[in-house]
């Protein structure tokens, strides 16, 4: 039987987990659609993802920012223009030879193209560009583009999303903003985490460093900080851990039991970029009564992260795929985000309500619609038992999608 391959940028197994269940949630269902498929990463943090990797099918290629941007993209220019060089190119690069073996690129960008984040865009442009001069396929699995008013972003945007094979858009907010810019490759899905198989060890994984009984009484309200928000918070002179902390508090004054939960870790830095792990040790440092407070200090696996949400009452999220994790578990969720990413994913369910932006942060506005969200919990619950599977399918059609293109390509290897 012939080996399928595909390359996979913009996701990781470290740093943020929700990158890594993108990732694995490739890996998962293209296995299942396609039977022998090996997987090559061009990865950011290759050492990093190489000490997490447990896929024997998945292979890690550096392609940190420098590599990417300069001597990969160069090296795929070369490629396309110098055709005499193209077997030495290929068996020098393992970047450029697993682009050429594959029959697509998977970009699993969560965000991409969007004003306000151009200092992104070139790192946006340098995933796919290596991809479209090897003449390999893209895909943009499930994310979030636009809005496309700023002049840079626009014409980024109207160059390079109409040269991709496939665009799948993440909600109804982002659909409309790829519509009117006037593309047709487009495919209306749900994010590739929502297809996330649990292996149903990770109860027993978990419970070698955390002591579960915290949960055996229920009434647990997850919390999951993010540094991102902290730095728009605190850009604005406001005080995002001392928000936290003072809700945590609250929390605390009415009896609760509160899991403080990093849902973006890197372990053994202080760097704060993909890393909340910082953030969450401040918080929990500052509290000034830790009891009743489960604090998850460590990097754990996306599964073992959706385990241990699925576990909670109530969840609080500022990382985008917390509240996706939280979502699948159908655990009642209040989202403070910072883009249309968050509210576009919870009008699948009918609970756009229970989102509010970061300008929004105040005590009186946190407490009061966590107070809401717990008198509608019950209503919330319904709604996940009717939206639920649907946003599962949608999340699973992508993976059809990625396996005709595959199966209709034939591989170079």
């Amino acid at each position: 039987m012939t080996t399928s391959r595909i390359t996979i940028i913009g996701s990781a197994l470290s740093g943020n987990k929700g990158a890594a269940a993108m990732l694995e949630s490739a890996v998962q269902t293209l296995g299942d659609r396609l039977g022998d498929v090996e997987f090559t990463l061009l990865s950011m943090y290759p050492r990093e993802d190489a000490d997490q990797n447990h896929y024997d099918n998945l292979e890690i290629v550096s392609a940190t920012p420098r590599q990417l941007g300069v001597t990969i993209n160069v090296l795929a220019l070369a490629y396309r223009v110098l055709p005499f060089l193209r077997g030495t190119i290929r068996k020098r690069s393992k970047a450029i030879g697993a682009l050429v073996d594959s029959s697509v690129l998977l970009d699993q960008g969560g965000i991409t193209f969007t004003d306000g984040r151009e200092k992104f865009l070139l790192y946006n442009v340098a995933s796919i560009l290596p991809a479209l001069n090897t003449r390999t396929p893209v895909f943009k699995c499930a994310q979030a583009v636009g809005p496309f008013t700023n002049p840079v972003n626009r014409w980024a945007s109207k160059t390079f999303l109409p040269k991709v094979k496939t665009l799948v858009t993440r909600g109804r907010i982002t659909h409309e903003f790829a519509e009117g810019l006037g593309l047709t490759n487009l495919h209306a899905g749900a994010d590739y985490a929502f297809s996330l198989e649990m292996s149903g060890t990770e109860a027993e994984e978990v419970a070698r460093h955390i002591d579960l009984s915290f949960f055996d009484d229920g009434d647990v309200v997850g919390v999951c900080p993010s540094v991102v928000l902290q730095k728009k918070v605190d850009a604005a002179e406001g005080d995002y851990a001392g928000q936290i902390i003072g809700f945590i508090e609250h929390l605390q004054a009415q009896g609760r039991k509160v899991l403080l939960v990093p849902h973006s870790v890197r372990t053994g830095t202080d760097k704060t970029h993909n890393n909340d792990l910082p953030l969450c040790r401040d918080i929990h440092q500052r509290l000034s009564v830790s009891s009743n407070v489960l604090f998850i200090d460590r990097e754990l696996s996306s599964q073992q992260l959706r385990y241990l949400i699925g576990l909670c009452d109530l969840f609080v999220a500022s990382r985008f795929h917390a509240m996706v994790s939280s979502l699948a578990m159908a655990v009642p969720t209040l989202v403070i985000g910072w883009s249309h990413k968050y509210r576009e994913v919870l009008e699948m369910f009918g609970l756009e309500e229970w989102a509010f932006g970061h300008d929004q942060l105040t005590p009186e506005h946190l407490q009061g619609r966590f107070t809401a969200l717990e008198d509608a919990k019950d209503d919330v619950r319904a709604k996940f038992a009717r939206h639920l599977p649907e946003v599962k399918e949608r999340s699973l059609a992508q993976a059809d999608l990625i396996a005709e293109i595959v199966q209709g390509r034939p591989n170079y290897s």
